[in-house]
Formats: C-alpha cells, sequence, structure tokens
C-alpha cells in the first residue's frame, strides 16, 4: 500500500510538471487625476516598466483631469508611446488639455457617458494666453501623437488653436472639446463605457488580473521636495551653510547639511527633468570661483562676483525648467522662489553673524573666552619696553638684521632704507614680534 502511494506521488508530480499551468492576464491600472505635475511621470514610467516586465496583457490609464504641465504629459505620451504593451485610455468624466495628449497617445480611448475630451491651448497658471512659439510646440505635439495612433491630425492640431476650422467639426474661433458622442463621431473614443470592468471586455481581458500600483515613498517625497516652498528652504540651507563652512576653520556641521540640502534639491529637480547636468555644474563652478576669491586672490573682484552670477543662474535654471516647455509662469516662479531664498540666506547669514554668538547654546561649541594680553597671556615676547631705547646696529640692516640694544642682541627691522653697521638706532614701535628701528641722524 506504502509502495502504491509512492507511486501515485510522483506520477502526480510528474504530471503537474509537465502539464501547462494556466494563468490569468494581467492587467495594470495607472490614476492620473487632479493636477499633471513633474512627480507623475517617474510613478507612470515605474508602472510600465513593471508591467513590462511581468508581460502584462495591456496598461490602462484611468484619466479625470483639467491638465497641468506641459512638460509632464509630454514625458507622460513618450512613454505611453514607446510602452512595449498594449495602451488603453479609460477617461472617466475628463481628459482636458494635457490630460487629452495622453489618451491620443494611448492606442485605445474609452469614455463614460457624459465625458469630454480636448482644450489643449496652454495657458499660465493665472490663466493668460501664452506667446505663439508655446502654442506651436503643442500644436505640433498634438498633430504627431495623432498621426502615430491614426487619428485625425486635423482635429487634434484644432485641440490646440482655435484658428483652425474644419468644415462639419468647428468653427475658427473656437476650440474643440469633444463630448463623448462627438468623440466617438469622428474617431477619438473608440466606445462609451461605464466602468472599468467594460473597458477589460472590450479588449478581451475580463478575466484579467488587476493591479493597481500606488506612489511608492520615493515618489511621495520627490513630489513633496518639488514644491515651490521646500526648495526654497533646500536653497537657504545650503547657502548659508556654504557660508558658514568659509567663515569657520576645517569642515563641519554646516558644509555637512549645505551638501545634503543641495544634493537633494539638485538631485530631485534631475530626476523630474528640471535640471541637468549643465545646471548643476555652472553651480558647481560658482562655488569653485567663490573659494578661490576667498582663500587665493586677496579682496573681492571678478572671480566672487562671477561666482555668484554662476550659482545663481544654475540655481534659476534648475527651478525654471527645460526648454521648450518654460513659460512665463515658470520665469515668474523660479525668480520668486530663488528671491525668497536669496533674502532668508541673508537674514540668516546676519542672525548668526551678530546674534548667534551670544546665546548660550553656541558658547557651548565655540570658546568665546579672549586670552588678552593684560590677563599675562602672551604667544611670545612683547619687547614694548624697549620704544624708545637706543643702540647700535650689528649688521647692515637690509632692512632686518641684529642689533645691540641696552646690551641684549636682538633681531630688528628698519623702518626705512639701508642701515649701516655700527650706527647708532632707536626703537620707534613694536609690530607683533618685529622690533621697528629708525637710525638716528
Amino acid at each position: 500500500m506504502k509502495k502504491l502511494a509512492i507511486v501515485f506521488i510522483f506520477f502526480a508530480v510528474v504530471h503537474f510538471l509537465v502539464t501547462p499551468q494556466s494563468s490569468r492576464p494581467i492587467v495594470y491600472v495607472a490614476d492620473i487625476s487632479g493636477d499633471i505635475d513633474l512627480g507623475l511621470p517617474p510613478y507612470l514610467n515605474r508602472i510600465i516598466n513593471e508591467a513590462e516586465r511581468e508581460g502584462a496583457g495591456a496598461i490602462i490609464l484611468r484619466i479625470n483631469t483639467f491638465g497641468g504641465r506641459v512638460d509632464a504629459a509630454t514625458q507622460i505620451k513618450d512613454a505611453v508611446l514607446n510602452a512595449g504593451i498594449p495602451s488603453v485610455a479609460f477617461i472617466d468624466k475628463r481628459a482636458i488639455s494635457a490630460g487629452a495628449l495622453i489618451s491620443i497617445a494611448c492606442e485605445k480611448i474609452y469614455m463614460v457617458p457624459g465625458g469630454t475630451i480636448g482644450a489643449v491651448t496652454p495657458v499660465t497658471q493665472e490663466g493668460q494666453e501664452v506667446p505663439e512659439k508655446f502654442v506651436s510646440y503643442m500644436r505640433s505635439e498634438m498633430r504627431a501623437t495623432a498621426e502615430s495612433r491614426g487619428r485625425d491630425p486635423r482635429i487634434a492640431e484644432a485641440m490646440v488653436d482655435e484658428d483652425i476650422e474644419i468644415p462639419g467639426v468647428i468653427e475658427e474661433g473656437k476650440l474643440i472639446t469633444f463630448t463623448t458622442d462627438e468623440a466617438i463621431e469622428f474617431g477619438f473614443c473608440d466606445a462609451e463605457v461605464n466602468n472599468l470592468r467594460e473597458v477589460l471586455q472590450l479588449i478581451g481581458l475580463e478575466d484579467a488580473e488587476i493591479r493597481e500600483p500606488g506612489t511608492n515613498w520615493a515618489e511621495k517625497v520627490v513630489r513633496l521636495i518639488s514644491h515651490p516652498i521646500i526648495s526654497s528652504v533646500l536653497i537657504m540651507v545650503g547657502m548659508l551653510g556654504l557660508f558658514m563652512e568659509v567663515r569657520s576653520p576645517g569642515w563641519g556641521m554646516p558644509g555637512t547639511m549645505a551638501v545634503i540640502a543641495l544634493g537633494l534639491f539638485f538631485g530631485t529637480q534631475y530626476i523630474l527633468a528640471l535640471a541637468d547636468i549643465i545646471d548643476i555644474v555652472l553651480f558647481l563652478v560658482g562655488v569653485g570661483l567663490i573659494l578661490i576669491e576667498i582663500f587665493v586672490i586677496p579682496g573681492f573682484g571678478v572671480a566672487g562676483i562671477l561666482g555668484i552670477l554662476c550659482m545663481l543662474a544654475g540655481l534659476f535654471m534648475a527651478l525654471a525648467g527645460s526648454w521648450p516647455f518654460v513659460t512665463t509662469a515658470d520665469i515668474y516662479r523660479a525668480i520668486y522662489t530663488l528671491a525668497g531664498s536669496v533674502a532668508l540666506t541673508i537674514i540668516g547669514a546676519v542672525i548668526m553673524t551678530l546674534l548667534l554668538p551670544k546665546t548660550k547654546v553656541f558658547g557651548t561649541f565655540v570658546l568665546s573666552e579672549e586670552q588678552k594680553r593684560e590677563l599675562g597671556y602672551s604667544s611670545h615676547a612683547s619687547h614694548e619696553e624697549l620704544v624708545g631705547k637706543e643702540g647700535i646696529a650689528l649688521t647692515t640692516l637690509r632692512p632686518s638684521g641684529t642689533a645691540l640694544i641696552e646690551d641684549e642682541r636682538v633681531d630688528v627691522v628698519s623702518d626705512g632704507g639701508y642701515i649701516e653697521v655700527n650706527k647708532p638706532i632707536r626703537v620707534v614701535r613694536i609690530e607683533g614680534i618685529r622690533i621697528i628701528v629708525k637710525e638716528i641722524k
């Protein structure tokens, strides 16, 4: 009986190993809702990469947005077009402005009843129209994206430019914003659906396992640090730390805090494609020029001024973003953020210079007592008692040499010109450890 059981188990295992196991297909769902900002592309890229590794049957973008940053939408559009798996846009209510560009990049578009898509003209944060070059760029993006998915490029352009007239579709002076029925009629929606389950049925994946990854902690941190207020604080801490480090010998906590703060700032801007290597190198060149001005070149001149300008230019370019996506609103936001950071840095430097040394906390780290000469402290003999005394030059003073003053051989320095040997001299003053003498005519 035991042998029979062993044989049964053996054949069962072999059958399990050689028989193909059926598995459910996988579908990834990514949410694109609210404002489209630069924290969204890293999140979507991660989901697309994970879906490709898992061999997913499709990735569905559930879209409900009034739009957002053009550069963020363009990065998402590129990621969707380059995805190695089928992409589907499920417009759950609306895909306006940047949301329309992302939707058109998908292979299939499905909309809920009463949904809308269109109105892609870029505007500033105040709702003002941007210059023609931005409209032209967005028009080209929409046209190229529509062509890549076999949709009417002229209609896509009319979603951006109100000067385009399409008979039977839109008249001049208006932008296209399709309802669900209109989008179906003109080829910008494949079907009307009520929920995600109906989308899965239409793409033949109704039995699929649905995975909806949320944003991870790293993506949340990046989005938090990229906030203008947090960016201002990081810049302030970085610049203030550099200021304090230059004023103190060696390397300490201020320098470490500056490196961490500026690393977080530039690292986040680089991840979000706002800053590039040129911006970072420009800032580092500025720091180098200031260090040269402080430790190598006496005074403060061209190198110091160029260093400050390079640092500010690097920070400004990182805050403004990458061309050609920079709008007037981005420039103003970068100016305000940078100006606020510089102002806070100046205030902080004044407080640390004038008030901090007087606090008890500062006294626990820094020795504040002076070892004054009046209290008997001295690193060298003062020779103050020799002032006014007379003697003779034992050697020629050119201008330094040796003299005999009150039967004591001392090293002296001439106050001006050579003094021949054996000439009478008088001590006129003491400068540190130097005894200054003058010939008696």
